[in-house]
């Protein structure tokens, strides 16, 4: 088992070594997640697991498990077992629970989208943190990644998603965008409302 204080990855030099550097982008992503879900709640994210077991990658999905009391973040991969806690993320870049007490229920919307967009969803830079929160709670389920939040966020991230294609100047990435832009729009076109 994996036992880490997010606070010794933030804030790290510019020269750190690359496997470094990727060690703190991937606990970034799963404190991201775990803290886009409700805390005591496991549930299986659409984080892909980051090991390569002979050289291939793991086909696994991070289960993930927030607790407030003592504050700390369990995951563990559905395939090949492996896991982890994450000590020291309150209050990090990375905490993307709601400030200021739960916010107010709304009618929820759940799109299906493919894992190919769900990646290219997390690679978004300055999503608000409505948008950000409904990237990294998404959950697998066997149509796909479903997307779950208020039309507001889904907004948001469409906003977001218009941002980055606009303002890319590398035609492939900008063609990234904007498929998941279209992908997005189409899943929330089909999405049951209440």
């Amino acid at each position: 088992m994996f036992v880490v204080d997010l606070r010794h990855f933030l804030d790290m030099p510019a020269d750190v070594p690359g496997p470094a550097r990727r060690m703190a982008d991937n606990l970034t992503r799963i404190v991201r997640a775990a803290t886009a879900g409700d805390a005591g709640v496991p549930w299986v994210s659409a984080l892909p697991c980051s090991r390569r077991p002979g050289r291939r990658p793991c086909p696994g999905h991070l289960a993930l498990r927030r607790t407030e009391v003592p504050p700390s973040i369990e995951w563990r991969c559905t395939s090949c077992g492996d896991e982890g806690i994450i000590r020291g993320w309150e209050r990090s870049p990375f905490d993307l629970r709601p400030r200021g007490g739960v916010p107010d229920s709304v009618a929820p919307v759940h799109a299906v989208i493919s894992p190919a967009v769900t990646a290219t969803l997390r690679a978004l830079m300055l999503l608000d943190t409505a948008a950000e929160r409904l990237v990294f709670g998404a959950t697998v389920s066997d149509e796909g990644v479903v997307l779950n939040g208020d039309e507001d966020a889904f907004e948001e991230l469409l906003d977001g998603l218009a941002a980055a294609a606009n303002h890319e100047a590398d035609g492939r990435q900008r063609r990234r965008f904007d498929l998941a832009f279209e992908a997005v729009t189409g899943a929330l076109s089909q999405a049951p409302r209440p």
